[in-house]
């Protein structure tokens, strides 16, 4: 398999004149997904952990609704790129075959292709109360993440999707030079590792667009972190889908957009609550 991180020469530009010298910076492969037989989506992104992104693409965009719907999975190396070579059950092979698009997209996009608005903003599934948290859990959550990120600590370059747990902590965590690429990454090894998504929070090293709120809701997190600041419509989606939205979060806090019950002062994380 490919390496995610490749060193190159560059020359380098400050006040004090020329050098030259080498960069680590991160690998990006075109990764086909195919069905089949027949392509579903060609996308760029870091050609790492690629049976998490098949399974969790899958999982996502609804094709299957369990890793045991993709019958086998090959990785074919080909000269321009990798195939993410899937066999379905002839059934669900044929529903497949009714909503079959061709995309090829940029590094990361999750709705390049898509070929109606309706299909753009489809409603995100409900997600279940689940449990609550506190605010220490969040910021020590998102703290954790950093040492975590073996490629972006050598390249600066690449996006993080992670699941914690007040148990365990961080249980797993992907990266990606597309942030959506990271979250389908995450959703795969969480189902193939059968981690029930309903006990801990998603947290995020992007920013939240539309698309990461479908497809944490598509695994049933109830919370969500992230970094940088949500749009408008996905913090309508979050709301719409039961799904509590933290972002801007930084060491000394965070913002809480929709249903901020989930999170509560001076609790472990222990029980139900109200999200309203």
């Amino acid at each position: 398999m490919r390496d995610p991180v490749r060193t190159v020469d560059r020359k380098v530009w400050r006040e004090s004149g020329l050098s030259e010298g080498m960069r680590s910076i991160p690998e990006e492969t075109a990764i086909a997904l195919t069905y089949n037989g027949g392509t579903y989506a060609v996308m760029m992104a870091t050609p790492q952990d690629l049976s998490d992104f098949a399974v969790g693409f899958s999982l996502n965009e609804g094709i299957v609704q369990s890793p045991d719907d993709i019958d086998s999975l090959d990785i074919v190396d080909l000269e321009d790129g990798i195939e993410l070579r899937m066999w379905l059950a002839q059934s669900r092979a044929d529903r497949l075959n009714e909503r079959r698009r061709q995309i090829a997209g940029p590094t990361g996009c999750g709705l390049c292709g898509i070929d109606s608005i309706t299909e753009a903003v489809r409603p995100a599934a409900i997600v279940a109360p689940g449990r609550s948290f506190s605010p220490q859990q969040v910021t020590a959550a998102m703290q954790s993440i950093p040492p975590l990120q073996p490629i972006n600590v050598e390249t600066r370059a690449v996006h993080a999707a992670a699941f914690w747990t007040p148990a365990h902590g961080i249980v797993a965590l992907r990266e990606d030079v597309g942030r959506h690429n990271a979250l389908d990454k995450l959703a795969g090894a969480l189902a193939r590792d059968e981690i029930s998504a309903a006990e801990g929070m998603v947290l995020l090293t992007s920013r939240v667009s539309v698309e990461m709120v479908q497809k944490t809701a598509a695994m049933g997190v109830p919370l969500m972190v992230a970094v940088s600041a949500p749009t408008a419509l996905a913090v309508r989606m979050a709301d719409a889908a039961g799904i509590t939205l933290a972002a801007i979060a930084r060491a000394d806090g965070f913002e809480v957009f929709t249903h901020a019950g989930r999170i509560t002062p001076g609790i472990h994380g222990q029980g139900v609550v109200d999200v309203a």
